[in-house]
């Protein structure tokens, strides 16, 4: 482009229709990297679920284990516990809790929520020997309706030594308690219920699944039993189909970007891909 021609402005240039034929090409190109994006995301979230599957499998398939054996009192629950089986043995003590807006099969409610003093926790005592005494363990003894009172006697706990076995679960993270009617907190976060119920306290909590003797049945308004919890967000997404979603959506996105690049190039007077025939 000359000195003595009139400059044109980016528009101009993209309405001319060699630019549209192109920014059609860009676009069915940009249309074809975006749906291979989204075909590698759905094959992430399938691989992703189907790795969850195997592993809730693998640890139903082993069998219940000592709870001091796969998690000593005052130590991480790694996220490989998740979900595995163990046994402990205690007995109940007061100033137990229920943790509202816990959904079960679509229905609101609340989760009681109990402190165990443990006896037997499959180590004879070693996995505390160097604490201050037997540890306390929050048990998750199940599900029950909204509007329930913590005070409801089909609520009250074994009395003596009971024998539970259930699913591990990680401690949650704090809540505001502020709000919520006395006997109720905000989440299952061991790291609080330490200030409530002493420690030393174990980092993770036990969803009940059975009890020895046993609590009192959902049928006379007892705690509904909850299923195998799993790591959200752990293995639901498979990081490798991730990345290659990402590329494809990377390369849609260059393909716009080219157009407006030979846009620009052609309306400053510079030669280059846009000015060359199209067959």
């Amino acid at each position: 482009m000359s000195s003595t021609e009139p400059r044109v402005s980016f528009w101009q240039v993209a309405r001319r229709p060699r630019m549209i034929a192109l920014l059609l090409v860009f676009l069915v190109a940009a249309g074809a990297c975006a749906r291979l994006g989204i075909w590698q995301i759905d094959r992430a979230q399938a691989k992703g679920e189907l790795a969850e599957k195997q592993a809730a499998l693998e640890a139903a398939e082993e069998g219940p284990e000592g709870l001091g054996v796969l998690l000593p009192p005052q130590t991480t629950i790694a996220g490989s516990l998740v979900g595995r089986t163990a046994w402990v043995e205690g007995t109940y003590e007061d100033e137990q809790f229920l943790v509202p807006d816990r959904v079960l099969d679509g229905e609101d409610g609340m989760l009681v929520l109990s402190p165990l003093r443990v006896t037997d926790d499959g180590t004879d005592g070693e996995s505390w020997a160097d604490l201050s005494g037997p540890p306390v363990l929050a048990v998750v003894r199940g599900w029950v309706p909204a509007g329930t009172e913590i005070d409801d006697p089909a609520l009250e706990t074994p009395d003596g030594v009971v024998r539970l076995t259930g699913y591990l679960q990680a401690g949650e993270a704090s809540a505001d308690d502020t709000t919520l009617p006395e006997g109720q907190v905000g989440a299952v976060s061991t790291a609080e219920l330490a200030n409530v119920w002493g420690s030393p306290i174990y980092s993770g909590y036990l969803v009940e699944r059975s009890s020895e003797p046993e609590q009192v049945s959902p049928d006379d308004g007892g705690p509904e039993p909850l299923p195998r919890p799993t790591i959200s967000g752990g293995e639901g997404f498979d990081l490798r189909n991730a990345f290659y979603a990402l590329q494809w959506f990377v390369f849609g996105g260059f393909a716009v970007l080219l157009w407006v690049r030979l846009v620009r190039d052609e309306a400053s007077g510079r030669r280059g891909l846009a000015q060359l025939p199209i067959d």
